[in-house]
């Protein structure tokens, strides 16, 4: 077939599985840069991210839903219909398990959602190879194959980047035809606030860890770019109590200097400007189980 006789293919790719599966890292390590926010936390992830890879003949975009779970609140809910409803609508689903923990009930349930999905092709993905040992990855794959019918499998790390172009080969050649969904200087659907938010929480979940992760939301009020070189952003950051306030805040303002700090960085690194980052703490309580403060934050699904 002629170069000009190539059909162009385009579809919608859902990275689903647990949380602190790797999805986040797999989308940053395919697209060459940091987009969607990682740590060791569990459900890092709350917003739906679409990353859009570009090529002559096709249009991959790549879906990181948040980490599929036993929800606690309403922000729990949320994050699972989200997942759920990427993975119902793709033509791809990519299912990943981490290669260092036991495949159990959760990865199993999971599982059952990818096997009633109507998607036309059904990628295992095995995650982490890089701190897993040999004989634990064969043990993996054996487990989580009996878990549902994929029609392939494929062992990646995307920190040290192994198998990360063959992800994205494997699952371009299983593209139906179809148009280009979105332009193609486009490479993600965040909004820069969106983007904003997401690197400020990721640096409250990194320093924070199990004191209150899952207790704060961000939200960016407000970016303003004063000239071409520098640009004024301001953030608040929701707890739900008084003293965990203090826990953000710090002794002498020392924790919300340094995530301010550290967020900056990447933020500048995404505008390609200077950047005046004002964070301010607010207490909302119970803001997890408020529909509105959820809506306000960007967790919800739009129906």
């Amino acid at each position: 077939m002629s170069e000009k006789n190539v059909p162009f293919t385009s579809g919608f790719v859902a990275l689903v599985g647990r949380p602190n599966a790797g999805k986040s890292t797999l989308l940053n390590a395919i697209m060459g840069e940091k987009l969607a926010i990682t740590s060791p936390v569990a459900q890092t992830t709350r917003r739906r991210m679409r990353a859009v890879v570009n090529t002559d003949h096709s249009q991959l975009v790549i879906i990181d839903t948040p980490g599929l779970h036993k929800p606690k609140d309403a922000l729990g809910s949320e994050l699972n219909k989200s997942a759920l409803g990427e993975l119902a609508d793709a033509d791809v689903v990519a299912f990943l398990v981490d290669a260092t923990k036991p495949v159990g009930r959760g990865d199993e349930w999971v599982a059952n959602h990818v096997a009633r999905a109507d998607a036309g092709y059904k990628l295992l993905v095995l995650t982490k190879a890089d701190v897993a040992k040999p004989d634990q990855v064969a043990a993996q794959l054996e487990a989580a194959r009996a878990l549902a019918g994929f029609d392939d499998e494929l062992v990646v790390s995307a920190t040290e980047g192994f198998n990360v172009d063959a992800f994205v080969e494997l699952v371009s050649a299983h593209l139906p035809e179809g148009p280009r969904w979105f332009p193609e200087d486009m490479d993600v659907d965040a909004s820069p606030e969106e983007l904003v938010a997401e690197f400020v929480r990721e640096k409250l979940f990194l320093h924070l860890r199990q004191e209150l992760p899952h207790s704060v939301g961000v939200l960016c009020d407000d970016i303003d770019f004063t000239d071409d070189d520098h640009a004024t952003i301001t953030a608040t950051i929701l707890v739900e109590r008084e003293g965990q306030k203090g826990i953000v805040v710090g002794r002498g303002g020392h924790m919300i200097k340094q995530v301010g700090t550290e967020a900056r960085r990447d933020i500048e690194r995404l505008l390609g400007c200077k950047v005046f980052l004002d964070l301010t703490v607010r207490v909302s309580p119970a803001w997890r189980r408020d529909a509105r403060q959820i809506r306000r934050l960007g967790y919800s699904v739009e129906e």
